[in-house]
């Protein structure tokens, strides 16, 4: 006699869990992460205004609009694949009314990891394969550490790099091409190395 197949798990195993559990599940099984570190925080944050001000907050008040920009929301791609991006952006025309939609069940139009230890393979491997299966159409990862944004774009073969930005540099970034942004104040200042008391 066979073993018994394993049960994936799904939507209603996060709901399970205690409130302050960080959770995701990736091919039915479920991943925990820690709570994120400053630095993440502050990347997450800058990128919410740099972005979502514009695109989100502006809609119909001067900026071009046309976007929902939200923080760490339930995404089911399917139903064994629950995440919870850092940000991720829907074009309103694919999602009209998203108020009372937990999870969210329209693949997003952009979504944004911000790497940290504990999260790096699974956001570099795990979760871009995942989303490009689903067909996101933007994929960026910020690297707080190395002080760099990579931005992808979606091609029937694969993610195409469509640059690597860093500390320095000033751009505008697809989808959000009406927008620069100032690369370097997505991270917390740099440590000042003339200061004695540092190591």
């Amino acid at each position: 006699m066979g073993e018994p197949a394993e049960r994936l798990a799904t939507y209603a195993d996060l709901l399970s869990l205690d409130d302050d559990v960080r959770a995701e599940i990736l091919g039915g099984q479920i991943v925990t992460s820690p709570a994120p570190l400053p630095r993440h925080s502050k990347s997450q944050g800058a990128l919410r205004s740099f972005v979502g001000r514009p695109y989100d907050d502006d809609d119909g008040h001067g900026g071009p609009g046309g976007w929902w920009i939200f923080v760490e929301v339930d995404v089911e791609l399917g139903p064994h694949d629950v995440v919870r991006p850092d940000l991720s952006g829907w074009r309103r025309e694919r999602l009209p009314d998203p108020s009372n939609e937990r999870p969210i069940r329209v693949a997003p139009d952009w979504v944004c990891e911000v790497l940290s230890p504990s999260t790096l393979a699974v956001d570099r491997n795990q979760k871009r394969a995942l989303y490009h299966r689903h067909g996101i159409g933007h994929y960026w990862l910020v690297d707080p550490e190395a002080r760099l944004v990579e931005v992808f774009s979606h091609a029937d073969a694969g993610w195409t790099l469509v640059g690597t930005y860093g500390d320095d540099e000033t751009v505008a970034m697809p989808p959000f091409v009406e927008v620069e942004v100032p690369i370097g104040r997505l991270f917390l200042p740099k440590p000042d190395v003339s200061d004695p008391e540092l190591p």
